[in-house]
């Protein structure tokens, strides 16, 4: 292979982004949509492409009757208690 010399690199600018502005609030926290607390009843399995997301029923923390299913990605077991931004949302079923 043939070798070359290699200088200092050439400095990158940085994009500005729109979004960077200040004042400009994260969308999918709000003030008026606390953070949920849940914990995790029963694993029901592995979806995803590879397996990468642990579908889990979950009951809240507050509302003891209420239960739902989501995905879950990382590790997870019964007992977890997990932090929702959004808890309105229900995963689909496992195929």
């Amino acid at each position: 292979a043939f070798a070359r010399e290699r200088g200092p690199k050439p400095k990158r600018r940085q994009a500005v982004h729109s979004s960077t502005k200040a004042g400009r609030a994260n969308p999918t926290v709000t003030m008026e949509s606390p953070l949920k607390l849940a914990i995790v009843v029963k694993v029901m399995g592995r979806t995803g492409s590879r397996g990468q997301v642990t579908q889990v029923r979950v009951k809240f923390l507050d509302d003891q009757n209420r239960l739902i299913m989501r995905n879950v990605k990382g590790p997870v077991r019964e007992g977890d208690i997990l932090t929702l931004l959004e808890s309105e949302r229900e995963a689909r079923r496992l195929r």
